[in-house]
């Protein structure tokens, strides 16, 4: 039986030897907490400050002139820092734009690819992902007149936590024209086989896609090795762009002729996208799928977050990334799992499946749990009915803060401190 140290000093041992340790101070924390919840909202570095503070200047200094005249000019910004962000998932990098949000460029990809053939009139999900995938793609089958209840096919789990890759490639018939999946769930952060699916989803003719939200900067991809034929995620959980900040789109490049069907002008060809033809014809590359002008200041907090990202390598992220989360899971064998605390893993333990959190469930009081944990400072997140999500972060988070959350947990249990929580769930949990 494996066995765990669990002392404070082995704690402070393990941030000692960590190589990452130097990035924590660019970032700027949340005074008095212990923010363990990245994987919904990563913190504010002051290199994305820094570069949305340069673009302020530049609107203050040049005006409409920014768009040629800034550095780098607003009119490629897009461009470029798609092309950074291409390194993280392995991509060319034409292959990767900044652009709008990520269901919206669910919806854009979707929309073309999704054309009904006489016996391909399916898109394949699953039961388990974002909700926002499901209603995006059920309103995609209603545009084609169709029903999703007939023609949004979902593979189905076994235990409510994760998927089963040999479940979900024997749905892919003849029948189904595209699929969606998600690269890591949002609930178990159980980690797919996107090469495997891939490669199911070509040899039957399906064009697939993921969702990489969960995934892009906690976990290397390898898309050109992998190659599938489109991907999105966001930028402000594991990349730390803020709020509500750009989203990424992946456009395999053999489908650089496909004319986007949720089209606008900034997907013109750049060349000629002042002369302000009436007929579209939009830029042969990921750029192509831009609908509308891009947010100058969102696209600049991504590039500064994305400078930390590449400066430190995904490599050596997903390497701590691992260490945290197995030292969780190992606090939590050896300190929580006992009654009377009843804490269990309900994420993948294999450290190649899972991505960069780890779900706790608890039967009872997870809930409250959760929010005498908010109130002792730990911000984590919670996910009915009974999860609790813990993210550390390799770029700020330290081994010291994993272990005192663990020791957080078991004095709630302790002194029975979740009972002077409420029972209804807030608004945002």
């Amino acid at each position: 039986m494996n066995t765990i140290d669990t002392s404070e000093s082995h704690a402070l041992s393990l941030d000692a030897a960590d190589s990452l340790a130097v990035f924590r101070e660019r970032f700027l924390l949340p005074p008095g907490k212990i923010y363990l919840n990245g994987n919904s909202l990563g913190a504010a570095s002051k290199d994305s400050l820094a570069s949305v503070q340069r673009v302020i200047a530049e609107w203050r200094r040049l005006g409409i002139g920014g768009w040629m005249g800034g550095d780098p000019p607003w009119i490629s910004f897009a461009e470029k820092v798609g092309a950074m962000a291409a390194e993280l998932v392995g991509a060319r990098a034409d292959e990767v734009v900044a652009t709008g949000t990520t269901t919206l460029n669910i919806h854009s990809l979707v929309s073309t690819f999704f054309q009904q053939q006489p016996r391909r009139r399916k898109i394949l999900a699953d039961e388990l992902t974002f909700p926002t995938a499901l209603y995006a793609l059920q309103g995609q089958v209603r545009m084609k007149g169709l029903d999703p209840g007939e023609h949004l096919l979902l593979a189905r789990s076994a235990d409510g936590r994760t998927l089963d890759e040999d479940g979900i490639a024997a749905l892919m018939g003849e029948d189904v024209a595209v699929a969606l999946l998600p690269s890591v769930l949002y609930r178990s952060a159980q980690l797919l086989d996107m090469g495997y699916l891939t490669r199911a989803a070509h040899k039957k003719g399906i064009v697939i896609g993921f969702d990489c939200v969960h995934s892009v900067g906690a976990v290397p991809h390898d898309f050109t090795a992998m190659d599938p034929d489109f991907a999105v995620w966001c930028s402000y959980k594991h990349l730390n762009a803020g709020p509500g900040s750009t989203a990424f789109l992946y456009l395999n490049r053999r489908h650089f002729d496909e004319p986007p069907l949720l089209c606008g002008w900034f997907g013109y060809e750049k060349e000629r996208q002042f002369d302000l033809e009436t007929d579209f014809s939009h830029q042969r590359s990921a750029g192509g799928w831009q609908v509308s002008s891009p947010s100058i200041l969102a696209i600049a907090a991504a590039e500064g977050a994305l400078k930390i990202v590449l400066e430190a390598g995904i490599e050596r992220i997903r390497a701590k990334s691992l260490g945290l989360t197995s030292y969780l899971i190992g606090l939590v064998d050896a300190l929580l799992a006992d009654p009377p605390y009843s804490f269990r893993v309900a994420s993948p333990r294999e450290p190649e499946r899972r991505g960069g959190h780890i779900a706790l469930e608890r039967d009872e009081e997870a809930m409250r749990v959760s929010e005498a944990l908010k109130g002792m400072g730990v911000v984590v997140d919670f996910r009915g009915p009974a999860t609790i999500r813990i993210a550390p972060a390799p770029l700020y988070n330290t081994y010291h803060e994993v272990w005192r959350v663990v020791r957080c947990l078991k004095e709630i249990i302790d002194r029975g401190l979740y009972e002077g929580q409420a029972r209804s769930r807030k608004a945002v949990p």
